[in-house]
């Protein structure tokens, strides 16, 4: 089994993501991938298998992970203030992956009924991964 982890900006969800995930899974691989460095970095410090950086690696890591997870901007196109990219999001949204987006409103996106952050997202998250 492979989850494979995209994230942008500083990472921030992407390692609370990976961090979770190798805790309560350690059996399987996590493949992280981010939009830029600093978010790839951040994912490598929290664990995952293997780290890559930038739009082809989303795209072919997509093609081989059973699920992706991340924010809900990685299924939208110019999501993340402009790191996610129209093929990145067509990647993201044909994979034949089983997807766990976390629910955010940020960069001129509104999610209806998701109030903020909260520790209940990361935990609806990690009990449909393991389902």
């Amino acid at each position: 089994m492979t989850i494979l982890v995209i994230d942008g900006q500083g990472g921030k969800l992407g390692r609370s993501l990976v961090e979770n995930i190798k805790k309560s899974f350690p059996h399987v691989e996590v493949m992280a991938v981010g939009t830029n460095s600093a978010a790839s970095d951040a994912m490598r410090r929290a664990g995952a298998d293997r780290v890559a950086t930038g739009e082809n690696p989303v795209i072919v890591a997509c093609r081989s992970a059973q699920i992706i997870a991340g924010p809900i901007g990685i299924a939208i196109a110019d999501a993340l203030m402009g790191e996610i990219s129209p093929a990145m999001a067509s990647a993201v949204a044909s994979s034949c992956a089983y997807r766990v987006l976390i629910p955010m409103n940020l960069c001129s996106t509104y999610v209806a009924g998701v109030s903020g952050k909260s520790a209940t997202l990361m935990d609806d998250a990690l009990r449909r991964i393991g389902e």
